[in-house]
């Protein structure tokens, strides 16, 4: 009679997160496996599935969903030409994408995915933050390169055709030589939000990257502009798929703070409720291409149960390339 007049499991996981939660992570049973208030084991994720080309207007797009979380990022290339980038040199061959700001990503978190975005306000802290990770792994990853943005023009008249970059000397009159560069907008939007927006954002903009295709591109001296074709759209060169995986530390503590036994757990792709009882955050960015796995940078915010040894553990790499086949299964549309 009291099971079938008691509350549900998810009203109870509201009203008590915390007992709710550490109860079923540390059951009395010992024949009962561990589990979380979402009802997954503490290092299964949500499956993630991503569709190409979401967009129609848009030189490239995804939508990424993990569970609850669904977040479309579309790419759209817009050109400068040199002569209006302040510090342009032409000498700069290594450093284009970050002193050129060659790659603009943009996050919004709308309305209607979660409570507590509000219409009419201004962008929030979590979506500021969000962009500055998106566009430093942009760049520490070196997932492009610019010679994919790079739009050559050559003064002889003759070679309106676009040039390889083995063919180029620059310097010289009558050579070839950078006249624009494109630009990279790359807008991320969140239609629901359940959770580990990072990974999710990120995925988003790995797999629009992949789907980008800009036009062909000729620098008009006559007209001093930049013209281009829709024949023929290239291909950025994007060979690596990076993949973040992001997992939070539940201590059982309501304050947060560690349990006196040190116990604690390690939970992976954690939804909103998850992420609002922990306030410590592992992530770990891989690239598992080609078999061999590189760690392209590990990170970790608040508290103090995570250290060192266990951030380089094999459990936990072995859980983030499990992770990464995920992903890149769902973004490349075949097993890995």
């Amino acid at each position: 009679m009291a099971a079938e007049a008691g509350l549900s499991r998810s009203t109870f996981a509201k009203l008590s997160p915390h007992p709710y939660l550490l109860a079923n992570l540390e059951p009395s049973s010992d024949s009962a496996a561990p589990t979380r208030s979402n009802g997954r084991a503490p290092l299964e994720v949500r499956k993630p599935t991503v569709n190409l080309s979401s967009l129609s207007h848009a030189h490239g797009s995804a939508l990424v969903r993990t569970g609850d979380t669904t977040v479309i990022c579309g790419i759209r290339g817009e050109t400068i030409l040199t002569e209006h980038i302040p510090n342009y040199r032409a000498s700069n061959t290594q450093t284009e994408l970050s002193d050129y700001d060659l790659l603009v990503p943009n996050i919004e978190l709308a309305t209607g995915s979660a409570p507590q975005f509000l219409p009419g306000g201004p962008p929030t802290t979590l979506a500021q933050t969000l962009s500055t990770r998106i566009y430093s792994l942009l760049h520490s990853s070196k997932l492009l390169r610019a010679e994919d943005l790079r739009i050559w023009h050559k003064r002889a008249a003759e070679a309106s055709i676009p040039l390889d970059d083995e063919d180029v000397v620059e310097g010289v009159d009558g050579e070839p030589y950078v006249a624009a560069y494109w630009v990279l907008y790359i807008d991320i939007f969140f239609i629901s939000f359940d959770g580990n927006p990072f990974d999710a954002a990120w995925a988003a903009t790995v797999a629009a990257l992949r789907d980008t295709k800009l036009p062909q591109a000729r620098y008009d001296p006559d007209r001093e502009m930049i013209l281009c074709s829709r024949q023929d759209p290239r291909p950025l060169t994007v060979g690596s798929i990076p993949i973040a995986c992001t997992a939070v530390i539940f201590t059982g503590n309501e304050t947060k703070d560690q349990t006196p036994d040190g116990k604690f757990w390690l939970l992976a792709d954690p939804d909103t409720l998850e992420e609002s009882l922990c306030n410590e955050t592992v992530t770990i960015v891989v690239d598992c291409a080609g078999g061999s796995r590189r760690i392209l940078s590990i990170s970790k915010h608040g508290g103090t149960a995570m250290t060192a040894k266990l951030l380089g553990s094999k459990d936990l790499l072995d859980w983030a390339s499990k992770r990464w086949e995920d992903f890149a299964s769902a973004i490349t549309g075949s097993r890995l």
